[in-house]
């Protein structure tokens, strides 16, 4: 078995309704990205991409170009992020029905990031804050901070929503591009640890339901988390998951000191990646699949309480990618996670820029090829 890289995909890119009302009008990634400033000497930001080449994804022909790409240098396919709400909302659905409906070359597995989007100042938990930077410069007549803060809330509802749910899936699942395991579609959760129990009967009930349409199960992986909230396989998430209670309590203590003292939290490439390989090489788990990165920087969207990694270059990239797609293929892991193939607004991006060009994509062509 050798194993399949597996890059992450978020389809933030292109304008919807919401955006244009969580945070102005054509709010994308891209907004934060290009409003980005450098936060002390050195810190590269803005990143621009190669060509100036700021795409919506609302349009085939560009997805068919980073399709082409990816798979061209070695990507076996993408974990496009899936963000269903409830039965009546899910939000930037368009990228990966507009790969359904069209013969884009890519193979494609979805991970629902299953919590809600919630403001900065909300106090809602299981919530994504898309957008800290503008949060404070809204001016919107109809918000107060006595709100809840909630944009768009998770309600996985009952057993006939979770076939509502299932139903919309099932068309992805039946393409032959849908990413499979032994006939049986795989699914991700980002967040398992959000009301486990429900995730847990909703897992089972969508196994009938997959048996019932001719697939042998599901296959479900969840990322790896601190209360061990896992499915069927789970998944690292690189590089700064937070893995067991130590961590999670020392990321609390800092995000803490960052609301009244925001400083970028600065931290070394080499050692983040030499800490990945590290847990790879003792895992006697042989239900975890790695994750590796290829950089990290999220100060487009939050600006100075963001996480920087600093020191990547492309030959380092390379160099640890080879030794960890080695120990997976070692331990017969049959797929790796790779952040990202586009998470411009995290500094994690495998997409030619104008300083790197297409050398993160070279070097995983030239990881595959050996």
């Amino acid at each position: 078995m050798i194993t399949k890289i597996i890059a992450n995909y978020l389809p933030q890119f292109h304008e919807i309704p919401e955006n244009n009302c969580f945070w102005g009008k054509g709010y994308t990634d891209w907004v934060a990205v290009k409003k980005s400033v450098p936060l002390f000497e050195g810190h590269n930001q803005p990143r621009v991409p190669e060509n100036l080449f700021y795409y919506s994804l609302n349009s085939e022909e560009n997805i068919q170009w980073q399709a082409k790409l990816a798979k061209e240098n070695g990507i076996y396919g993408f974990g496009i992020y899936h963000y269903w709400f409830s039965s009546e909302l899910q939000l930037l659905e368009k990228p990966s029905e507009i790969i359904l409906e069209s013969d884009i070359d890519i193979n494609f597995m979805f991970i629902w990031d299953n919590g809600s989007w919630k403001r900065t100042w909300s106090n809602v938990k299981r919530g994504n804050d898309w957008a800290p930077a503008f949060d404070e410069n809204i001016k919107d007549v109809n918000r107060n901070r006595t709100d809840d803060g909630m944009l768009a809330e998770l309600k996985y509802g009952r057993k006939p929503d979770w076939k509502i749910h299932f139903d919309y899936l099932l068309k992805f699942f039946k393409d032959n591009r849908y990413i499979k395991k032994d006939n049986c579609p795989v699914f991700g959760f980002f967040q398992p640890d959000n009301d486990y129990e429900t995730v847990l009967n909703m897992c089972e009930y969508w196994k009938v339901l997959a048996k019932e349409n001719g697939f042998d199960g599901m296959f479900f992986i969840s990322k790896n988390n601190y209360q061990n909230a896992n499915l069927d396989y789970k998944f690292r998430y690189e590089p700064l998951s937070v893995n067991n209670k130590k961590e999670l309590w020392i990321s609390r203590l800092q995000n803490a000191k960052n609301k009244h003292f925001p400083v970028p939290r600065i931290y070394d490439y080499d050692l983040v990646w030499k800490r990945i390989i590290n847990n790879a090489q003792n895992t006697r788990d042989q239900k975890q699949f790695f994750g590796g990165f290829v950089g990290f920087d999220d100060s487009p969207r939050r600006g100075r309480k963001a996480k920087i990694i600093l020191g990547q270059t492309p030959d380092k990239f390379e160099k640890y990618l080879s030794a960890l797609y080695k120990i997976s293929n070692l331990q017969e892991k049959e797929f790796l996670f790779l952040t990202a193939w586009n998470e411009w607004g995290e500094g994690a991006y495998l997409e030619p820029d104008t300083i790197d060009g297409d050398k993160y994509l070279k070097a995983i062509k030239r990881i595959v090829e050996k």
